[in-house]
């Protein structure tokens, strides 16, 4: 197979099968050949990444990612890409076990925030406790002058429901319970850009998109991202070229 890129799934697996959905109707075809190249990796089995985040006495999930790279980087992908959020703890150690181009879900959407809404000020975050804990995002909206507000006391316990009880347990998106949530950071804490750090947000979004707030869909973006890179790589360019517009340095 020529011209494919890699996807580190599974985490959780409803989520990652949202950004396969994405690219694959996104991406405009007249007939099968148009379809993107890609090998999923769906690795159910990779340790729970906030468990480990927030105690590291629980099972260490790099390692299981760390088998992932290596194995696929044999194949010689174009580049990889990871629609887990709070995987992207471990993103520059798995990124130095490769010589394949590793795109970054979260520096691509921090950027797209500023570029779409470059006069905001703050930006609402809602994610797993544990891209709360390693203040991964916030560091980086924060680098870039920005501020970050996470809401109350109240905000995690729904966020979590959402994420864990209904979506991940049960395979169930909740649409009202998603728009409470987006309201009261709208409402309550003054958001007018709210950012999705979680894929199972994510297909929140895919699935109960009819609401009036302003949201960065890290996976959204990302999908339209490979779509882009795919498609350049397929009609001649550099791998190398056509992924430096998305490799971050700051």
């Amino acid at each position: 197979m020529k011209h494919f890129f890699t996807i580190l799934g599974g985490m959780g697996t409803i989520a990652t099968e949202s950004y396969v959905r994405l690219i694959n109707h996104r991406i405009k075809i007249s007939k099968d050949q148009d379809y993107l190249n890609y090998i999923l990796v769906n690795d159910a089995q990779i340790p729970d990444r906030t468990a480990y985040i927030k105690d590291h006495t629980k099972e260490n999930f790099f390692f299981a990612l760390k088998d992932d790279v290596e194995k696929q980087s044999l194949l010689k992908p174009d580049f990889f890409v990871m629609p887990c959020n709070t995987a992207h703890y471990f993103y520059h150690d798995l990124a130095a076990l490769t010589d394949i181009p590793f795109l970054n879900m979260m520096d691509i959407a921090v950027h797209h925030f500023m570029e779409k809404f470059p006069k905001e000020e703050k930006i609402g975050l809602i994610a797993t406790e544990g891209s709360i804990f390693d203040k991964l995002y916030e560091n980086s909206i924060v680098k870039n002058g920005r501020k970050v507000e996470l809401g109350g006391n109240e905000i995690q316990p729904l966020v979590n429901e959402l994420i864990y009880s209904d979506i991940k347990e049960n395979g169930y998106v909740d649409g009202e319970l998603y728009h409470r949530i987006l309201r009261k950071m709208h409402d309550d804490y003054g958001c007018n850009v709210i950012l999705l750090g979680c894929t199972e947000l994510s297909l929140a979004q895919e699935k109960a998109p009819n609401h009036p707030y302003n949201v960065i869909d890290p996976q959204s973006i990302l999908a339209d991202v490979t779509i882009e890179l795919a498609l350049k790589i397929r009609n001649g360019m550099d791998v190398n070229k056509a992924v430096s517009k998305y490799l971050y340095q700051d």
